[in-house]
């Protein structure tokens, strides 16, 4: 069994993202592997014509110039403890687009944080890590946040 040697990282700004990604930062500096971190806009009007018109063109890259600044901020400020390969923002299905990241990077570790949600806010919201865990090529490490009923 080989050690992982690029780690992603799927970063969502929440208090449990980043207790994923400073995990992963400990772990990629003992490892000398290299960590990448992807954000996901989820945009839930793309595909329902009635709601796409809710979200122009300016919107979509005002979200997307929010999201790679705070990337970018989560990646320097981490940069002295471990080595940050990509950090990347996509606007798409988070569950899609971290399967995807996993395959065009080869990642050999998933860290991700999960909100513990649970009853029925877990069924209206859904689980991206649960997603992620059962479809994942490669091992899925998960940082659970505090349990919110």
């Amino acid at each position: 069994m080989n050690l992982p040697k690029r780690i992603l990282v799927p970063v969502d700004f929440s208090e449990f993202s980043e207790q994923a990604l400073d995990y992963a930062v400990a772990l990629a500096g003992k490892l000398d592997a290299t960590i990448h971190l992807i954000h996901a806009i989820s945009i839930p009007a793309i595909g329902i014509p009635e709601l796409g018109a809710a979200w122009s063109p300016t919107m979509i890259e005002d979200l997307m110039q929010a999201g790679k600044k705070a990337m970018a901020k989560l990646a320097d400020d981490r940069r002295k403890l471990a080595n940050i390969g990509e950090a990347v923002v996509r606007i798409g299905d988070p569950r899609d687009l971290i399967l995807k990241a996993v395959e065009d990077l080869h990642a050999d570790l998933i860290v991700m944080g999960t909100h513990g949600r649970r009853g029925i806010r877990r069924a209206l919201l859904g689980s991206v890590a649960e997603t992620v865990v059962r479809a994942s090529p490669c091992p899925v490490l998960t940082i659970r946040g505090e349990v919110v009923s």
